[in-house]
């Protein structure tokens, strides 16, 4: 992201819209979105998602688990999907990512597929989000080779570390926006390397409300935040091992 890469390390994208509660929906509307798609995103497929809700009840907060079925609408490559659910409306895009200008156009085709089905005209939330997998083939690695965002121990701790996690909120005060962004350790795929997830997720502050007709430059300048925060992640040493291409 930011500059081009032969090796980049997202393993997927996906750029969320949510729709207020007031929006007239029905079980009709995913057959009509498929209709405006179906030369780009030909296959159609239900799926069933768990989703996670907390909520607070007499005991305290409790966890809910509920199943939602979504309908997705693939590419001939099922590489890039629409996923459509209950007033839920998101594109991913799987390994290999196929840079921004072809993930774009396919936001673009799908979003607006959505608004001439149904009316839109404030949108309850936008997510824009990156999870990058990034694989280094050595047995030691100093974090601060790779990464300028990682985990700090001061001077008394042992160096070592078996796991870690750390994050932090970047905020957008001009976008009214925030940034979520978390490091992980992960378990590597080959022997001998080490493994990390770097996830970068970006969407408006609660108190946001993005109307319809700017929900595309929003997706634009929240790809522009998104690839500055990632360069901003690495050094010139993981740099290499993505293959930049100068």
């Amino acid at each position: 992201m930011g500059k081009k890469y032969k090796s980049p390390p997202i393993i997927e994208s996906v750029c969320e819209f949510r729709l207020p509660p007031d929006t007239k929906w029905d079980l009709t509307i995913p057959g009509l979105i498929f209709e405006k798609v179906k030369e780009q995103f030909p296959h159609r497929e239900p799926r069933v998602f768990q989703e996670v809700e907390f909520k607070q009840g007499p005991q305290g907060v409790e966890q809910l688990t509920h199943s939602r079925e979504r309908i997705l609408f693939l590419t001939n490559d099922r590489n890039i999907f629409i996923q459509v659910g209950h007033r839920l409306f998101a594109i991913n895009c799987l390994k290999p990512y196929p840079t921004w200008n072809r993930y774009k156009p396919k936001i673009e085709i799908a979003f607006k597929a959505l608004t001439d089905t149904i009316e839109v005209k404030n949108l309850q939330r936008i997510g824009l989000r990156y999870i990058n997998r990034i694989e280094i083939p050595e047995v030691s690695v100093k974090l601060d080779d790779y990464f300028e965002f990682r985990p700090f121990l001061g001077s008394r701790l042992p160096k070592d570390m078996k796991n870690f996690i750390v994050g932090c909120v970047l905020p957008f005060i001009s976008m009214g926006a925030e940034c979520n962004l978390q490091l992980t350790a992960a378990v590597p795929e080959k022997h001998g390397s080490h493994a990390f997830i770097l996830d970068l997720d970006y969407f408006p502050v609660q108190s946001q409300i993005i109307p319809s007709f700017e929900a595309l430059n929003w997706v634009e300048k929240a790809h522009t935040h998104i690839e500055e925060i990632f360069e901003g992640c690495i050094t010139a040493r993981l740099r290499k091992i993505f293959q930049e291409v100068k």
